[in-house]
């Protein structure tokens, strides 16, 4: 076996065994276009003004699931409140 062949195959072999980075990257990319939303779904300022329309406030944080954003508020009197929105349709889902 030439040096080449040697080189070549030790190559290989470090590229087997690394690890794969990606995994999982492809199933957010597939769920989601560039704007940052579902597939056919609303964006999260549009969930965010969903929201501010039940409850006035600042908002704390944002996260969401495959199907629910799951946004805090907080209130001038200081009371944190919770709304789930449809991340599909921007149904209310729950507020609380």
């Amino acid at each position: 076996m030439s040096r080449w062949q040697q080189a070549l195959l030790i190559m290989s072999i470090m590229v087997a065994a690394m690890p794969d980075t990606t995994a999982g990257r492809h199933d957010a990319a597939s769920k989601h276009d560039r704007a940052g939303k579902p597939a056919g779904g609303i964006s999260e300022q549009r969930a965010i003004a969903i929201a501010q329309r039940h409850f006035t406030g600042r908002v704390l944080a944002i996260s969401q699931t495959d199907r629910v954003y799951r946004i805090k508020i907080l209130s001038d009197q200081g009371t944190v409140h919770t709304i789930l929105i449809d991340a599909l349709n921007g149904a209310v889902v729950s507020a609380r």
